[in-house]
């Protein structure tokens, strides 16, 4: 029997052949980099549950690569609950990890058989008390870290000091606390805040336990491991080796999940965008893309990110600016960029672009999303190349 041959959809060739089929701009998901990406992560964190966090990339073809590797979903949204019900995944697989949801989507999670759900603040919990018996309730405590691009403790999370009193609260309600989650941040350059994390809530559990204010047998980690940008991120083995020293202290029957989101989906995707128009101005060369930051590069805005950016083209180097498409002078992708003389019609390739890119994009101006394109996905699934 042959094995699967796997294209390289980031090739120039590919991305050509892609262009002309389904135009522009586009974003092109390589399935085959997303089961890498999962791969590299589980080897870092063994013995870990890997919950992909569907927000970064909400793509059918993402969410089935990741599953079909044996992989679990982090949901936070009714509507990624009907996403993955629409995929046929086994709800034992999802956790419920929005700290504070309207009654529908608690009721939609349990409806679809999700049982994990978080809270962190003792109105949240009293939401669930009409669930009492259904749920498996994670906690989540507030580490904040300066250090990271993305601060998430900021706006979710309980103090440290407070976790023990809403776990007493939980229980009072007639909720089983099943354990304790945290989330320190994205993009962070090292590891040393999830490790002061999981040695607090390591402490908290057992606290928690001795009152017997339920299982208390769960950690999760949250996610955030950094990648490249313009800037290396560390290798992700190195980078989670403190991790590791950390769960290794965890009494056994402590079980460990993550949410990994931007790790698994952000490599796994490139932009492609096509020069719609150009003029000079001040000395530079001016590009006018068809995508721009009211589009994939939304990331820009929302995300703190800064992408690898080329030109499918080769020549002398010139002063030049990449616009995006829209009337509003916001619509600057890059500046101070060296780039050779580009003609209408010539492509530009935007690398690391699967994580906040597509999923944030809007359609201002009535100029469209990129379309997706999922390469290398498995026998059996519709669509794609």
């Amino acid at each position: 029997m042959s094995r699967k041959r796997f294209i390289d959809p980031f090739e120039p060739e590919h991305i050509r052949r892609l262009v002309a089929e389904f135009g522009s701009p586009l974003l092109i998901v390589d399935c085959q980099r997303v089961r890498t990406q999962y791969r590299k992560l589980r080897k870092a964190l063994p013995g870990v549950d890997l919950h992909y966090a569907l927000k970064p990339l909400p793509h059918p073809a993402v969410v089935r690569a990741i599953v079909d590797e044996g992989g679990w979903l982090d949901l936070a949204t009714t509507g990624e609950v009907q996403l993955a019900a629409s995929l046929g995944i086994d709800p034992a697989r999802c956790i419920h990890t929005h700290p504070i949801k309207r009654e529908r989507d608690i009721h939609n999670a349990l409806e679809y058989g999700i049982t994990t759900l978080v809270a962190d603040n003792p109105d949240e919990v009293r939401k669930l008390r009409p669930y009492a018996g259904r749920v498996a309730l994670l906690l989540r405590v507030s580490f904040r870290h300066p250090g990271a691009v993305c601060d998430l403790s900021r706006k979710f999370g309980c103090d440290p000091e407070a976790a023990l009193e809403l776990a007493r609260l939980a229980a009072r309600e007639g909720l089983n606390v099943s354990g304790l989650s945290f989330h320190v941040g994205s993009q962070a350059a090292d590891a040393a805040k999830h490790v002061e994390a999981i040695e607090v809530c390591a402490r908290l559990l057992a606290a928690a336990r001795r009152e017997r204010l339920g299982a208390c047998d769960t950690l999760d980690i949250g996610g955030g491991f950094p990648i490249d940008y313009t800037e290396p991120a560390a290798d992700i083995g190195r980078y989670c080796a403190p991790m590791r020293r950390a769960l290794a202290r965890l009494p056994r029957r402590v079980r460990v999940i993550a949410e990994p989101g931007r790790y698994l989906a952000g490599p796994a995707a490139i932009g492609v965008a096509t020069v719609m128009g150009r003029a000079q101005r001040e000395g530079h060369w001016w590009y006018y893309l068809d995508d721009g930051v009211y589009g994939s590069y939304s990331g820009q805005l929302y995300d703190h990110a800064r992408y690898p950016l080329s030109a499918m083209r080769t020549g002398p180097l010139l002063p030049s600016v990449l616009a995006g498409p829209t009337c509003d002078g916001i619509d600057v992708i890059a500046e101070h960029l060296q780039l050779p003389r580009l003609n209408i019609g010539d492509l530009i390739v935007g690398r690391q672009m699967g994580a906040y890119t597509w999923s944030t994009a809007s359609t201002f101006n009535f100029f469209p999303k990129a379309t997706i394109v999922a390469a290398n996905r498995q026998p059996g699934d519709s669509g794609g190349v």
